[in-house]
């Protein structure tokens, strides 16, 4: 099992930057993919950002805006979000996908654009 805790969430004014921490602990050697979605009031989750070690995928939304990254250890995954916009509000969830196509996923991380 794999056990997954955001961090980095807050309240920002548009224009600005967040930065948010996935930290994984239990199997970590079985993790293949990391990624972050998000899920705004109302709402179905999406996609955000994913990263493997072939690459990363963002979605249109955030595309130039947000960067994913992580650690070569696979214990931590990152997302830099800048130029924040107030349709960026949601709560985010990391998620890890493991060799065996399993998901898992953290509890959230509340992200709030607004002046």
């Amino acid at each position: 099992q794999v056990q997954l805790v955001e961090s980095g969430g807050g309240l920002v004014q548009p224009g600005g930057s967040l930065r948010l921490s996935c930290a994984a602990s239990g199997s970590i050697f079985s993790i293949n993919a990391m990624g972050w979605y998000r899920q705004a009031s109302g709402k179905e989750r999406e996609l955000v950002a994913t990263i493997t070690s072939a690459g990363t995928n963002y979605a249109d939304s955030v595309k130039g805006r947000f960067t994913i990254s992580r650690d070569n250890a696979k214990t931590t995954v990152y997302l830099q979000m800048n130029s924040l916009k107030p349709e960026d509000t949601a709560v985010y969830y990391c998620n890890t996908e493991t060799y065996g196509r399993v998901n898992y996923w953290g509890k959230g991380t509340l992200v709030t654009v607004s002046s």
